[in-house]
């Protein structure tokens, strides 16, 4: 998933008194950042801790395919997905799929990290130029791969009567019951306050600012979202976005969306450099009670059609009689949609590079309980 290595610089003299040294922290993280999730981005907020600035390094699409498959995105998109997560400083192309110390040292690292489970940073290891983050829990690419192409809707089952939407089909679709890994299991993902105010910046609108809100599903958040938040955010100077529950999002969107559930989304969307505030389970049609309660000045949508609630109700009569609605061409035709029609087109490819993931994960998750085992044994 990512590798970052830690590299102290100082624009200072070697001599110069400690108090005048002026030490800058550079953690370096690699990896492949395909299908950005928020589990990426949790990483990188945790190596952003480590340091002062955050530099990543992503694999070319060839040196992917190589390794593990062929990637879901391209790497101008996966690179553009990075840059969009607000914890990184610089985004590095062409980074090695093993990690080496030339690489540290070329552009002046101090540490590198992985919440991967397969080893490519042995090199750095032995230099003690490397620390490793703790993985989050329930979701990785691998997952979220496989929702897509077992077409389920129990990735969003909550347990609660608003969530328990019935699914469509066996949720199993032929699968047997072997061992799982238990980093890429579905659904595991247990939300809490803690990883939201993690992700938040916490910052209210300063007097005089202008407010923009937009909402939406945000599903599988990708670079069409992107470049549309980018485009809202350029309208004002702080910007809200309303993310609609899983039960709603369905009703308009069908067959098995969400994909992602909506803590999931809530995650995702938070994590990206352009988004100040995210309201959690927001209304399908925007009201005056949202708007004068946020004090929203613009209200956006992007080029997607705008589904009428219950087939009659434009969700955004109220910003229209405003003069507050505006329509945005982003100029990015990526949507939800396609992602899972690339995933579809090559089901073969990766069913293929999902189980040769899991097995990895497997053997090293076994591994490392047998060596915990050895340790507590003496």
């Amino acid at each position: 998933m990512s590798g970052a290595k830690l590299n102290g610089t100082t624009g200072e003299d070697e001599k110069s008194p400690p108090e005048q040294k002026s030490k800058q922290i550079r953690v370096w993280c690699d990896g492949c950042y395909d299908m950005v999730h928020f589990g990426h981005a949790n990483s990188l907020r945790q190596a952003k801790a480590l340091g002062d600035k955050v530099i990543v390094g992503i694999h070319t699409d060839e040196e992917i395919t190589k390794h593990k498959g062929p990637p879901v995105f391209t790497e101008e998109e996966r690179v553009k997905m990075v840059k969009g997560i607000k914890w990184v400083d610089e985004v590095v192309l062409g980074a090695p799929y093993v990690t080496t110390l030339e690489v540290l040292d070329e552009h002046n690292y101090d540490i590198t990290m992985t919440a991967e489970g397969v080893d490519t940073y042995h090199l750095v290891k032995k230099a003690n130029r490397y620390k490793e983050v703790k993985r989050t829990a329930g979701v990785s690419t691998t997952d979220l791969v496989g929702r897509m192409l077992l077409l389920t809707k129990n990735h969003f089952r909550q347990g609660s009567a608003e969530y328990a939407i019935e699914k469509e089909g066996s949720s199993n679709m032929g699968q047997d019951s072997a061992a799982k890994s238990p980093w890429t299991g579905c659904s595991q993902f247990l939300p809490t306050t803690q990883k939201i105010i993690q992700f938040s910046d916490g910052k209210a609108p300063k007097p005089g600012d202008k407010i923009v809100y937009v909402a939406g599903a945000f599903d599988l958040f990708h670079v069409g979202h992107l470049d549309f938040l980018e485009k809202a955010r350029q309208l004002g100077d702080y910007l809200i976005v309303g993310l609609h529950t899983d039960p709603v999002v369905n009703s308009y969107k069908g067959s098995n969306y969400p994909i992602m559930n909506l803590h999931e989304r809530v995650l995702s969307v938070l994590a990206c450099k352009y988004v100040n505030e995210v309201v959690i389970g927001a209304p399908y049609c925007v009201t005056d009670e949202l708007l004068d309660h946020f004090k929203v000045d613009v209200v956006c949508h992007g080029q997607t059609q705008i589904t009428l609630e219950d087939g009659k109700i434009d969700p955004y009569a109220l910003p229209k009689t405003r003069g507050t609605f505006t329509l945005i061409d982003s100029s990015n035709s990526m949507t939800t949609e396609r992602i899972v029609e690339r995933i579809i087109s090559h089901r073969l490819d990766y069913e293929q590079r999902n189980k040769a993931k899991e097995k990895k994960e497997i053997e090293a998750y076994e591994a490392l309980q047998r060596a915990k085992l050895t340790q507590k044994a003496g």
